[in-house]
């Protein structure tokens, strides 16, 4: 288990000061770096070695003074020697490694200086022994604390992606395929995350991989379902003598591992491939865009597309600011001078209840969990500044992943969609941990993401969650325009809009806003759902908004107008599409988002009313299958 920061800090002061006159690099590196692993907490014998032997591009043999595979590689020198040739050193070491040995870091030194470079990012930090605790928060991956950057677009999402895609393929060739396939996916996912976010010990998934099974991969099946078996097996019902490395694996729990399945198969690409997908450091991976990506891989015809389907950040912010965030900060900027309204809010955030009535892999149900879980850190911050005291990260951190909720066609982005959550979840405990000082991680898994397998259109919501609870609806459901609508979509349609005129040439995404507007009826609900522009122009606007704005009278609050949905990503299909935030009750806070590019950022403007053109003005409807007019009063 990770040490707190302020642990951390104490022995790299301490460590300071005993290797202060340390300066041979053949007497004193290895004990020096030793004690370096102990500041943080590690056994350096757990995870590196020393003099790694590498075939240069000489030919000649060299020796790594210390190697973490994948992760750090460490060249020490005598005081005052050159390090600017230890970091070239270094680098030409590097190109005798295998791919899932590259680490990212280079630190080289020479007991005085430390130069640590980070080759993923580009970046270095310079300083000097006595300095050492001022820089442990750069060595945070040593201690199992990982920042996390969110980049709307982060190739190691890409490439992760297409590794697993390879997986896929092997073991579908052989004839591993279907629910077991696709299960057997899942719980890889997890594994590789947790190995890089000290869910479990660093690496650990990696060296029991490399270490307890065959070069020839003929035995990794077996272990990884006894490694499955072990995973879903609390501590004090396991085998006494059992397998160490097995045994070091914690329970997890949250029903991933429950099921039974078949063992698959492995060859020595195989593995090879699971060991590559192990190089890579699943801590920068985006749960949120990751979860997509991961569903396209098991399409050949989506995986030439990849990253073309999955829904950026950038733009899901677009929907959830507008309709619950921007007010929540304003809330808390409020109130957060004041101690007991700040532990109001905090209650309130907490009883939050969210529902993404076609979620997918969960995309938006994981950006807003982590909206809110951002916001609930700076509560944390606040009150800790203000002398808040707490025995516990966990006493204190009230929001967890069962306050969201969503309904999925289809089973396999439904699993997706749970593992996400708790991905993230994890993402953001390592967060407060670190900004507290206190290690916090919520094993076993006890709570779960509520989503639902089914039609959400032949669902009651209220099933789902009671009307009640809920406090908002949102998401991107399926656009399907009349002509690309399958016999089960229309099938939806005509239940949706029964007795509803013309309904046949509505989209079908237009069936979520009828569903939405039932569901919040004489409620406080607001909703907001990304839209093809299509239900705010020509024929769709007049069937569709009618029943709207007279039926279930409802109120738009605000709207982005036309805009390019997606993002830049290879091979991205451009979509227009328009967002409509709307409620059963009226607001004085009406917004409308205008782009003058497409492609560009939105104009905000105020708005007395937003009708059904998404333009300021009054409800006037043009219904074209009798070109007349409607004036919605």
């Amino acid at each position: 288990m990770p040490l707190s920061w302020n642990e951390v800090k104490d022995r790299a002061l301490k460590f300071s000061k005993e290797w202060a006159d340390a300066s041979n690099e053949i007497a004193d590196s290895q004990p020096f770096l030793v004690e370096f692993f102990n500041v943080f907490g590690i056994s350096r014998r757990k995870v590196a070695s020393f003099e790694h032997p590498v075939k240069k591009l000489d030919e000649h043999e060299g020796y790594i003074d210390l190697l973490w595979k994948g992760q750090l590689l460490i060249e020490m020198k005598s005081r005052g020697k050159d390090l600017i040739k230890a970091y070239q050193q270094a680098k030409d070491y590097i190109q005798g490694l295998r791919e899932f040995e590259i680490p990212q870091y280079i630190l080289v030194s020479d007991f005085e200086i430390f130069k640590l470079y980070n080759l993923e990012e580009g970046n270095i930090t310079e300083f000097k022994l006595p300095e050492f605790v001022n820089n442990v928060q750069h060595f945070g991956f040593i201690a199992g604390y990982q920042k996390k950057s969110y980049k709307e677009q982060d190739p190691v999402n890409i490439k992760a992606a297409e590794m697993m895609g390879r997986l896929h393929d092997k073991l579908k060739a052989i004839g591993y395929e279907g629910h077991v396939l696709e299960l057997y996916l899942v719980r890889l996912l997890f594994c590789l995350f947790a190995d890089d976010t000290t869910i479990f010990e660093k690496e650990l998934f990696l060296d029991f991989i490399r270490e307890r099974t065959s070069e020839d991969g003929s035995d990794l099946a077996p272990r990884m379902s006894e490694f499955f078996y072990i995973l879903n097996t609390p501590p004090e019902k396991r085998l006494k003598n059992l397998d160490e490395q097995l045994s070091a694996f914690p329970y997890i729990n949250g029903k991933l591992f429950d099921e039974n399945i078949p063992p698959a198969s492995f060859d020595t690409e195989m593995r090879h491939i699971l060991l590559d997908c192990c190089s890579l450091d699943w801590s920068k991976i985006s749960p949120a865009i990751f979860g997509s990506m991961f569903q396209s891989v098991m399409n050949p015809k989506e995986r030439r597309n990849l990253g073309g389907h999955y829904t950026s950040e950038k733009n899901i912010l677009k929907l959830i600011k507008p309709l619950f965030l921007d007010d929540l900060w304003e809330e808390f900027r409020k109130v957060k001078s004041s101690k007991n309204k700040l532990l109001d809010f905090h209650r309130n955030l907490a009883s939050l209840k969210f529902l993404d009535p076609a979620c997918g892999c969960g995309n938006f149900l994981v950006i807003t969990y982590r909206e809110l879980r951002l916001l609930e850190l700076e509560i944390l911050r606040t009150l800790h500044k203000q002398g808040e005291a707490f025995l516990s990260i966990e006493s204190i951190v009230w929001l967890n992943v069962d306050m969201m909720y969503g309904i999925e066609l289809e089973e396999f982005p439904a699993r997706i969609a749970e593992v996400a959550m708790w991905l993230i979840d994890h993402q953001m405990n390592m967060a407060v941990s670190e900004e507290l000082g206190q290690y916090f991680v919520r094993l076993p898994l006890k709570r779960s993401a509520n989503i639902t397998v089914g039609n959400s259109l032949q669902t009651d919501w209220e099933n789902i969650v009671p009307r009640e609870k809920l406090s908002y609806i949102l998401g991107n459901p399926p656009f399907g325009g009349k002509k690309e609508q399958n016999t089960g979509q229309k099938v939806d349609m005509d239940k949706v809009f029964e007795g509803v005129k013309g309904a046949g040439v509505l989209d079908y995404v237009t069936a979520w806003y009828i569903k939405a507007a039932q569901y919040i009826q004489n409620s406080k609900i607001k909703v907001a759902f990304v839209s093809t522009n299509s239900i705010s122009q020509g024929e769709q606007v007049g069937i569709l908004w009618s029943e709207l704005f007279n039926h279930y009278k409802i109120k738009i609050h605000f709207a982005h107008r036309t805009f390019k949905w997606g993002n830049e990503a290879r091979g991205n299909a451009a979509v227009h599409v328009v967002i409509i935030g709307f409620a059963n009750f009226d607001t004085d806070n009406k917004r409308i988002f205008e782009y003058e590019n497409i492609k560009g950022e939105p104009h905000q403007k105020r708005a007395k009313n937003i009708n059904s053109y998404l333009v300021d003005g009054s409800n006037i409807i043009v219904v074209p299958i009798f070109w007349t007019v409607i004036e919605n009063k």
